[in-house]
Order: C-alpha cells, then structure tokens, then sequence
C-alpha cells in the first residue's frame, strides 16, 4: 500500500520486551530512492539517544497504534554501535551496525540489496552531483531533503513537500512536488524515475522534466 511518509513520524517503535523511542525522520539510500533506516528517538530509557533501525527488523505495523513492532530487545539496541544521526552515514558505519543486529547489508547480492525497479520504468539510478567520491556516503535524511528546490530542464519550479512510499517494499515511489510559489501552484505527484541528480550543497532536485510536464502531472491527493 501506498503512504505519505511523514505520516510514519512519530510511530511508536516496539521491542519484543518494550518500547524502543518514537520514529522522529527516515534515511533512505541516495542511489536506489529505497528506505533503509528509521531514525528513532529514545527518550529518557536511553538518554535520549538517537538510534537507527533497520526497516528489515520491522514486523509488519498496526497502522491502528501508530506503532511498528521490531524484532529486537531494548538490550540489543542499548549496545548498538553509536551513530551521528545529524550527518549523512557511511557504509563502513552501516556495516557495524548490520553486523551488530545480524541484518544482511543490502547492498551486497543478497535479496535485501540491489537495484530498484518499477514495471515499465527505467530503473532508478540517482547521482548525488556533488558527493565527494572519497566518501562511501549513500544514506539520506528525508527530513533534510524535504523542501529542497526542484529543478527541471528549463528552470526552477517548486520544492520537493512530502514523499509516497510503498510501504510493503520501502520504495519511494513519487516526490510531492510544490508549486504554490507559482500562479496557479498546486501539490503534483511526480515519479522519482523522473529525478536526474540531487545537489546537497545546492538544496536541489533535478528532474527530466519541463515545467509544463510537472504542471500538468497527476494533482496530489493528501494519504
């Protein structure tokens, strides 16, 4: 099913032997648009420590709670490596984190990694312009790419508002793209096989697309 992801903000999440914090933002992988992390706010338990958790440690959701149980302990979590939650998060860091909670890395041949494909579209294949290629750098902050400008191919045209997931896969799906600072403005799904590059010191998606083609794209219906 499809989600309007910052509508998870805030979802409870559960150990099996007790609540682990509240999700407070979402990373997903730069290169595939796939979430692979929720970043969950502890409180008090844990000093208040930020924490990611793999979205293969979910077990389902009660969408009805607002909570996604987990298949870990709280102790499991107390010992997990730390993580700066605040800066984008290396592989190498990923890796002692997987390594830690036993999750399979992704990005390997496993079934967890790989390439996103949507039927009938290319695959998505994102390239980050202005990462430093020393850097194995790959997750990203939903919460830091919300509200980047959009740019198509012939000027700018909104900001990027919300995110559509599916929520069985963790693919984002579409940008919710903003056009309210333009006469006639409105919110727009636009699909992220249409996204070309993203420039993090720039604040800015680049699209495929002309302004005409993102004016006339399907409206968007709030989830």
């Amino acid at each position: 099913m499809e989600q309007n992801i910052h509508n998870l903000i805030g979802y409870s999440i559960q150990a099996t032997d007790g609540e682990i914090g509240k999700i407070e933002d979402f990373y997903f992988d730069d290169e595939t648009w796939t979430i692979r992390y929720a970043v969950v706010q502890t409180g008090t338990w844990l000093s208040n420590k930020k924490v990611l958790i793999s979205v293969a440690a979910f077990a389902g959701a009660d969408l009805n709670a607002n909570l996604f149980p987990v298949n870990l302990t709280m102790e499991q979590v107390r010992t997990s490596p730390d993580i700066d939650t605040d800066k984008p998060v290396s592989r190498q860091k990923e890796a002692l984190l997987n390594k830690h909670h036993f999750w399979e890395n992704y990005w390997g041949s496993g079934s967890y990694g790989g390439e996103m494909s949507i039927p009938n579209q290319r695959p998505v294949r994102i390239k980050a312009v202005d990462r430093d290629p020393a850097e194995d750098v790959h997750l990203r902050s939903i919460a830091q790419v919300s509200g980047y400008a959009i740019h198509a191919t012939d000027g700018e045209f909104g900001h990027v508002n919300n995110f559509i997931i599916d929520d069985k896969t963790w693919h984002l799906v579409d940008l919710v793209v903003d056009t309210h600072d333009y006469i006639g403005g409105k919110k727009v799904l636009i699909p992220v096989t249409a996204v070309h590059s993203i420039s993090y010191l720039l604040w800015t998606v680049y699209l495929d697309q002309k302004k005409e083609e993102i004016n006339n794209a399907k409206l968007y219906e709030v989830i």
